[in-house]
């Protein structure tokens, strides 16, 4: 590869495959909060927070870690607020005790924070505003779950950024599928290992978590019992729904991250851990699967955006399908097949926001990504022709992004309508 593209592909894994802690929505919301109380520089007499749609989607259903329990919003911007470190980002209430726990659930009751919804902003928008006597202080986040774009005080501008580009972070518009593969094959391995050490590390603590302890539906833990011990296929889908259980349900350990997303970056890693502790493969070939399966997910998921009514589990389940395929040694012209197999198959889930059930459509992804790959092995693959399918991957990545971005808007807003009551 040539060095610029090279370096571009690094900046991305560095820039995207990074910590947080419990589902990334709830947690920008606490960030906003926890930044705008910095500024205010005391504790505020209300806070005010206006967020897009899919955040409100997003934040409604899953419970915020180190909350106790609670679920939405104002526990979310309140623990923040009380407990909140801003230079942390997305691990923000990391340090959150029993008493900022207690405090929320007074503060909650009390309607201490309010929430309206954002019309005509983008998909990821967050404003948190905090007033105390005459001062009020306001901090927004855009395009990016830790992106802060904007700090007023008193009407006055403090900070301000433009929204994330190309121009200062690594440019996922360069993604293809050729230059993907030549990476995760040329890649040296001491400038990715940290990364994917951690990632690996990480991601497999929440996904044991998840299969040992009773959290949520138990998706993970539900897949072994009838039977998944014996099946590798059965436990990479539990390994990675089980990491979803744990997170979507208030387990405070953190993720590793992609696309944004906790659950995409889970989905991401544990079938490939699996696989590759079935298969006996050396650290270094799962290392480079793990390079091929976050640049694919990250490259099917910049045609759809970061938050839409498309389900980011199917870009991750499928590309986790794609990094089996490299497991066993596929060729380029399998793992393509693979990944129109999958997405060909459940490119129709939805997304009605963060919570349980999740681990249950990543159990779904993995499985059409694994099934995908079967195919593909067999030199089988759905026609150029049928619905979205085209006549290469690359060309069905962008389909499956447009009828997301795009086909899917009305979609979304019925969704919300529906998760809102109205």
């Amino acid at each position: 590869m040539e060095k610029k593209q090279y370096d571009n592909y690094l900046n991305i894994l560095n820039e995207e495959l990074v910590p947080a802690m419990g589902c990334t929505e709830p947690i920008a919301v606490a960030l906003a909060a926890a930044k705008a109380r910095d500024v205010l520089g005391c504790m505020p007499e209300h806070i005010t927070m206006h967020c897009s749609g899919n955040i409100i989607k997003n934040v409604k259903g899953v419970i915020v870690p180190n909350s106790g329990g609670k679920k939405g919003i104002a526990p979310a911007a309140i623990l923040g607020v009380l407990a909140g470190k801003s230079e942390k980002l997305l691990e923000v209430i990391a340090d959150a005790d029993d008493t900022a726990i207690a405090k929320t659930y007074e503060l909650c009751e009390q309607n201490f924070c309010t929430c309206t919804l954002a019309a005509d902003e983008e998909n990821l928008y967050i404003r948190a505003e905090l007033t105390h006597a005459s001062d009020k202080v306001a901090v927004e986040i855009r395009t990016n779950h830790s992106h802060i774009s904007l700090i007023e005080k008193n009407g006055s501008v403090l900070f301000s950024q433009p929204d994330i580009s190309a121009v200062h972070m690594g440019d996922k518009s360069k993604l293809n599928l050729p230059d993907i593969f030549s990476f995760a094959n040329e890649v040296r391995i001491d400038d990715v290992s940290s990364l994917l050490q951690r990632q690996i590390e990480y991601n497999s603590a929440i996904s044991h978590e998840g299969l040992v302890h009773n959290w949520g539906a138990g998706v993970g833990r539900t897949l072994l019992a009838a039977g998944g011990t014996e099946d590798v296929r059965m436990r990479a889908r539990a390994a990675a729904a089980a990491g979803s259980d744990a997170r979507m349900n208030g387990c405070s350990l953190p993720v590793v991250i992609n696309s944004g997303s906790g659950n995409q970056g889970i989905t991401c890693t544990m079938p490939l851990v699996i696989y590759a502790k079935e298969l006996g493969t050396s650290k270094e070939k799962l290392y480079r699967a793990l390079v091929l399966v976050n640049l694919l997910a990250l490259h099917q998921k910049f045609f759809i955006g970061n938050l839409s009514a498309f389900c980011g589990a199917v870009s991750a389940g499928a590309a986790a399908g794609c990094g089996i395929a490299y497991l066993h040694g596929a060729e380029n012209d399998v793992i393509e097949r693979t990944l129109i197999n999958a997405i060909g198959n459940v490119g129709g889930i939805v997304c009605d926001g963060a919570k349980a059930s999740c681990a249950a459509k990543i159990s779904s992804a993995v499985d059409a990504g694994i099934l995908g790959y079967e195919m593909a092995k067999n030199n089988r693959c759905f026609p150029f022709g049928e619905g979205l399918v085209e006549k290469d991957a690359e060309q069905t990545v962008q389909n499956i992004g447009r009828m997301g971005r795009i086909g899917m808007r009305a979609t979304d807003v019925e969704i919300l309508n529906i998760m809102l009551g109205a």
